[in-house]
């Protein structure tokens, strides 16, 4: 018998080893989109659509809480750039605690536990204490084994595949490199 798990989803390439991997384990997760991390709109809106798009093909159901939380992101981080993860994490965690309390899960675990570019002892501390606030238990999983292999099978599918983490900071740093050339030449050409 399945049991329903609440699972945090940050994308539909990110769901891909982890919905497989908890089936497996008869679990039977239900994807809970809630990132107002995301930036800028247009990447919002096509991470979300892209899960939305994908969820029905493996018969996940999907839950979609709409918060678009540009301002509310940058007042949080705007002092301390350098741990802008840690809100990242706190928010999106303490509202899948708050919703698997408030709708009847027991359980909880989240995408993000598949990244190796995440600071994955953090999510999960961040994420038991959300848990413990509410009175529901947060399912660990590593499920970073599965990484690359669930970003093939999200190629194959023709999910939208994402280049940076998700807030505008994270994009900035996926140009870096490209930023410092461009200003460097800049500078030689005296502009």
């Amino acid at each position: 018998m399945m049991k329903k798990i609440l699972l945090h989803t940050c994308c539909a390439p990110c769901s891909v080893f982890c919905v497989e991997s908890l089936r497996e384990e008869s679990y039977e997760p239900v994807a809970f989109w809630y990132n107002p991390n995301i930036h800028p709109y247009q990447e919002y809106v096509a991470r979300r659509n892209a899960l939305m798009e994908y969820a029905p093909r493996i018969g996940m159901e999907l839950v979609v809480k709409e918060e678009y939380g540009l301002r509310a992101f940058v007042q949080a981080t705007v002092g301390d750039l350098r741990r802008r993860c840690n809100y990242c994490y706190a928010v999106r965690m303490e509202e899948t605690a708050r919703y698997a309390y408030e709708h009847g899960y027991d359980v909880f675990t989240t995408t993000l536990l598949v990244s190796p570019y995440q600071q994955h002892e953090r999510i999960a501390e961040t994420a038991e204490r959300a848990a413990e606030r509410y009175g529901v238990r947060f399912v660990y999983r590593d499920f970073r084994r599965g990484f690359w292999d669930g970003q093939a099978k999200a190629r194959e599918e023709g999910l939208y595949m994402q280049k940076y983490c998700g807030c505008v900071f994270s994009e900035e740093e996926r140009y870096k490199k490209q930023i410092a050339r461009d200003l460097a030449r800049n500078e030689k050409a005296g502009l």
